[in-house]
């Protein structure tokens, strides 16, 4: 074995990451047999063999050799890695530089990055000759372990050898640079290359991406003479992960428009959450035809994101046909399955489902049980949930987690059963999340138990000070109970605290535009139409026995005159309006809300898909629903 040392310590100037795909190999001999037999070995047992021959002939001292049959056991499918150390320890004093960089690709490859630098240090001790592999490799290897005072050492040698220049170095040192937040750092190293390649270019744009830095990250990204696939990819998911869900799908279009490379499967999964997001049906009806007419398969992430997509447009019929045509269904394409049905209001058939599910002999996880749960509690299937969850345990050996309990206490206070739901808090092993307290102030509110929903509302509000909703909540439970002194304590306590209540918003998607709405706006380019329709959807509404709910106006107003205006005017109906104004009749309108649909839009929606025979979906911040002929998917239950 080589004896372990310390790198020494040298002053370092400047960090991205490209797989290595080769190794400088030593200079070949002349043909051999047995390393011949050895590119024929389909498994571990005949590997051996071959090796006992290199053995009992000496072949194992020569470099190439050895580096060959190294190269076997850590990098193949049919390999050891404790075969491949084995061969490194056979030569004590001076190991071959090709077989120190071998086992260093491969330990980064298993994702033990630590044994690649400790390799490093003991090739340094032994005078083994570093060459630019192995400083690639051992660049990687800190940029796994974001170990930045390492990787600046190594980066000292790079100088010192004169190796900076090379490429495949100048990526990964940017790449760590980046990585560890020390992109001015990375943009030295850029700025010293003369022709950055595209991957040092991508790795700038990520260190950006991190460091959300958008103004440097758009500039870049300008400049670029080429950009390729991961490119693209890098600037869309920049604009999902800052939620301007928008923007990442006019990127997409802009990477069609300039040609520049095709798509793959991470562009693709990308766009559908962009789309997934924003209920965009027809643009993400527009991916999946992209994938069909490219023949592209569907794996289980592609999968899983395009029943996603089309679960949260309220389309179940394009989620069951994606799923019928995956071939190989994984737990995550099942669970995705299931949470369709159950956002959708198709409890019995998530239900359903499940159990196809355990027929087909996968075994559910975590997260099939909590959409199980959440299928329960949607459907107010009571005696349901409380098998399934005592089943996960006795059966799965699944441990609860605070989202099964959230789902089980949720499951008690929709159906009014408070008592149950604070003896499961009292009793589960773990604090009440938010999540929890939330779903009994909203439990409340429904079923009107107003001394409960404060306590809980309370409780929220100290457990999430800085979130609006639970301030919104127990505002709304003051003002059901006619409570407006506790109205105004939560107000000025909403002031104090700089909380301010996210507006209502709901968007509708009409020929791949994006049309939001909110509550009284008078800013479209078509209001005077949209206002022309809310009246006569009033005056049908009135003539079919509508009557607004003015509970529903949370405000101290005595006028109903007011009250009915204000409730006229919300964003669902905005948008339902402008949809009837923009669709032909009889097809679908779907809008999507921010917040929880109030209960007067869900009754006044109702009769509109009866009069107007028209099918509404309407998805809201908690699930779908689905209004057809005068009733809705979750059955009132919601």
């Amino acid at each position: 074995m080589l004896p372990a040392a310390p790198i020494p310590v040298l002053a370092a100037p400047l960090p991205v990451s490209i797989p290595a795909t080769s190794v400088a190999k030593p200079p070949p001999p002349p043909p051999n047999t047995n390393l011949s037999l050895l590119h024929l070995c389909t498994h571990l047992q005949e590997a051996t063999q071959v090796h006992a021959l290199m053995v009992k002939t000496s072949q194992t001292a020569d470099p190439y050799s050895a580096g060959r049959l190294a190269e076997f056991y850590a990098l193949s499918d049919r390999g050891s890695l404790e075969h491949a150390e084995k061969i490194l320890d056979s030569f004590p004093h001076h190991p071959p530089t090709f077989v120190c960089n071998t086992l260093m690709r491969a330990y980064s490859k298993r994702r033990n990055p630590l044994l690649s630098i400790d390799l490093y240090r003991r090739m340094l001790v032994a005078a083994v000759e570093e060459d630019r592999f192995t400083f690639t490799f051992t660049l990687k290897a800190c940029t796994q372990l974001r170990a930045l005072a390492i990787g600046m050492q190594i980066h000292a040698q790079v100088v010192k050898h004169g190796l900076e220049p090379n490429a495949h170095i100048r990526n990964k040192l940017i790449h760590l640079y980046a990585v560890s937040g020390r992109i001015r750092d990375a943009r030295k190293v850029f700025d010293g290359s003369t022709e950055p390649d595209v991957v040092a270019w991508n790795s700038m744009l990520q260190g950006y991406v991190d460091m959300g830095d958008g103004e440097n990250l758009h500039n870049l990204f300008d400049s670029m003479p080429a950009r390729d696939v991961v490119s693209w990819n890098t600037m869309i998911a920049y604009y999902i992960e800052a939620g301007e869900f928008e923007e990442a799908i006019l990127m997409f279009r802009w990477m069609q428009e300039s040609r520049e490379c095709g798509l793959n499967r991470v562009t693709l999964i990308s766009v559908l959450s962009a789309v997934t997001q924003l209920g965009a049906l027809g643009q993400g009806q527009w991916v999946h035809a992209y994938i069909k007419r490219h023949g592209i398969e569907l794996n289980e992430n592609l999968s899983s994101a395009l029943i996603s997509m089309y679960s949260k447009c309220g389309c179940i019929e394009g989620a069951i046909y994606t799923f019928e045509m995956t071939h190989l269904k994984s737990v995550d394409t099942w669970n995705a399955m299931i949470g369709c049905f159950t956002a959708n209001g198709c409890s019995l058939r998530a239900i359903d489902l499940f159990s196809k599910m355990e027929a087909s002999g996968l075994v559910p996880n975590k997260i099939t049980f909590t959409c199980v749960l959440n299928a329960c509690s949607h459907g107010g299937l009571v005696d349901r949930g409380i098998r399934y969850f005592e089943k996960m345990t006795s059966v799965y050996d699944i441990e609860p987690d605070v989202g099964h309990y959230g789902c089980m206490v949720d499951l008690f206070s929709r159906a009014g059963l408070f008592e149950k739901a604070e003896e499961i808090i009292q009793q589960m092993p773990i604090e009440p999340d938010k999540v929890m307290w939330k779903a009994i102030v909203g439990a409340c509110r429904v079923n009107k138990n107003y001394e409960l929903g404060e306590k809980a509302g309370l409780k929220l509000i100290e457990l999430a000070p800085d979130d609006n909703a639970g301030y919104v909540l127990l505002s709304n439970i003051y003002a059901m109970s006619n409570n407006w002194n506790g109205v105004y304590r939560v107000r000025k306590l909403m002031h104090e605290r700089g909380i301010k209540k996210v507006p209502g918003c709901s968007s509708i998607e009409l020929d791949g535009l994006i049309h939001e709405f909110i509550a009284g706006d008078a800013a479209h380019a078509r209001k005077k139409e949209i206002y022309e329709m809310l009246d006569e959807m009033a005056q049908q509404l009135k003539r079919a026995g509508y009557e607004p709910d003015t509970t529903q106006v949370l405000l101290d107003i005595e006028e109903e005159d007011v009250k009915e205006s204000s409730l006229a005017l919300h964003s669902e109906k905005l948008a339902v309006a402008y949809g009837l104004i923009r669709t032909s009749p009889g097809s679908t309108i779907r809008v999507v809300k921010n917040l929880r649909i109030c209960g007067d839009c869900h009754s006044a929606l109702k009769l509109l898909s009866q009069i107007y025979d028209r099918n509404i979906i309407v998805r809201d911040a908690n699930r779908f629903h689905h209004f057809n002929k005068g009733s809705c998917s979750c059955m009132d239950y919601w």
